[in-house]
């Protein structure tokens, strides 16, 4: 009798030890998974850090100029660069948590850039302020385009897109204002507060207006990169309420004749030339193309029915009709020079351009002020001829090959998205290959949109988040170490 209790007794002690002893293993287990969870509520706060800093970026690239002309003119100057901390925080809060990976485009550009501004200082102006602000384009702007990319996700770029869309109705108004307004208006005032205002030369005594921008290729960028969102929601149905997409769809009409801007016309254009391509691989999507088109057609026959609008597009022609005439015609003058930045002179025009070139940061307009007092293109005004001016022939089209082979992927990687059915990306690249490509990035908004848009498409190539389910058999064992740490608790 008294054996069998003994054998009880160890059966119960056995019982009692294998117990505690799954118990302490579930512990474990549900520690590593609590351990994980914090690991991932980390991730996520980083993330959401990370974004907000680039929706900061955003705002201030489309806000910037609204603060150096009418809020705080008299922090014009440095706010000329207000962005570059911000891109600066990122860049190293993205290094730090493992969100920015040094590929191949981020370090050789880097030393392309560091070996510009050595040769600078050794052989070229010699003007450390000048060659830092030449730099930072490269060593700053150029990486943020990889940050949004991984840190912003597709439904980021569509609320990006939708907030674009609604920023578009109260712009246009801004632009009317400023372009039936004299140039001591208010609305017009210059940066610092000038009081000769920040129009620039149009037709008929019309000027060409900036909108909320410093200069007016801030609001042609706008509209630019406004036009494939507004391409695009008319495709995808159902992503924004209906009278914001019309009222916005009226606005990027009537915003070309305001704008007094080829290069407006010119991309837009270059946007529906994408969009029709869509159609040739998807002629399914083609209903939507023709309800779009017919809301435009009828949007043109009522706007031009009212001197407004007939009055813009009467200065919009004379301003087209003389500069073509100027510069050549519209072929050569305007597509071949203008639009694609002087790409074959910029090359083939370099016997009196020393090696290294005549320094990093002398063909920005702040380089010109630093070193002559002022306003004025040093080197080139075209993006290509600036670069090979500024760090020579080797390192300038080192520069311009990166550039390149950067755009030509990203639209392999769009092109290859279309034939899958996600359009975005390639409406974006619509905006984004030339800007890109060859955009004047010596000018601080063109090389706040550039990096905007690269990084937007990058993002958009990921693809779209899936939710992963959780297999039945791990859901049932999760299950049952939970009763096994219940019962042991109540015992």
């Amino acid at each position: 009798m008294g054996s069998i209790r003994k054998r009880n007794g160890s059966r119960n002690f056995t019982d009692s030890t294998s117990m505690n002893q799954i118990v302490e293993n579930s512990m474990k287990e549900v520690n590593k998974l609590n351990s994980l969870g914090k690991r991932k509520a980390v991730g996520n706060s980083t993330v959401n850090s990370l974004k907000v800093g680039i929706w900061l970026y955003f705002f201030l690239l489309i806000f910037e100029g609204s603060l150096r002309k009418w809020l705080l003119p008299s922090f014009a100057t440095p706010l000329l660069i207000v962005r570059d901390p911000i891109a600066l925080w990122l860049i190293f809060k993205s290094l730090q948590k493992g969100y920015l990976q040094l590929n191949g485009y981020i370090v050789s550009i880097a030393l392309v850039g560091l070996l510009s501004f050595f040769t600078t200082m050794v052989v070229g102006h010699q003007n450390l302020y000048v060659a830092i602000f030449g730099l930072r384009t490269l060593l700053i702007h150029f990486p943020l385009m990889f940050i949004i990319g991984k840190v912003f996700n597709r439904q980021d770029i569509l609320k990006l897109g939708r907030i674009m869309v609604y920023i578009c109705i109260p712009m246009i108004v801004l632009l009317a204002l400023q372009f039936y307004s004299p140039q001591s208006a208010w609305v017009n005032r210059g940066v610092g507060g000038d009081m000769e205002g920040a129009g620039f030369g149009g037709a008929l005594g019309y000027f060409r207006a900036p909108g909320t921008f410093s200069f007016t290729n801030g609001n042609t960028m706008f509209w630019g990169f406004a036009a494939p969102f507004i391409f695009y929601f008319w495709l995808v149905p159902k992503q924004i309420k209906k009278w914001v997409l019309l009222l916005a769809t009226a606005a990027l009409i009537v915003s070309i004749p305001l704008s007094i801007s080829r290069t407006l016309l010119f991309e837009v254009g270059l946007t529906l030339a994408f969009t029709l391509f869509i159609f040739l691989r998807k002629p399914e999507k083609l209903s939507r193309l023709l309800t779009a088109s017919v809301v435009v057609l009828l949007f043109v026959l009522i706007l031009s029915q009212t001197s407004f609008f007939q009055t813009g597009t009467m200065v919009f022609t004379e301003r087209f009709t003389t500069a073509n005439e100027s510069e050549g015609g519209l072929v050569k003058g305007v597509f071949m020079d203008r639009f694609f930045g002087g790409m074959i002179g910029a090359i083939t025009q370099t016997d009196k351009i020393p090696f290294f070139g005549e320094g990093i940061g002398m063909g920005t307009n702040v380089g010109s002020m630093m070193l002559t007092e002022k306003k004025t293109f040093l080197i080139a005004e075209g993006e290509w001829g600036r670069l090979i001016g500024e760090m020579g022939i080797l390192l300038g089209m080192m520069v311009i090959l990166i550039r390149t082979v950067l755009v030509f992927n990203l639209a392999h990687s769009a092109f290859k998205k279309t034939i899958k059915g996600d359009i975005l990306p390639w409406l974006l690249l619509s905006f984004g290959f030339l800007v890109i490509f060859q955009g004047q990035w010596a000018q601080p908004t063109a090389l706040g949109f550039s990096t905007l848009v690269g990084g937007l498409i990058l993002a958009s190539l990921k693809g779209r988040p899936r939710i992963k389910k959780m297999k039945p058999h791990i859901q049932q064992e999760i299950t049952k170490k939970n009763l096994i740490i219940n019962n042991a608790s109540l015992k």
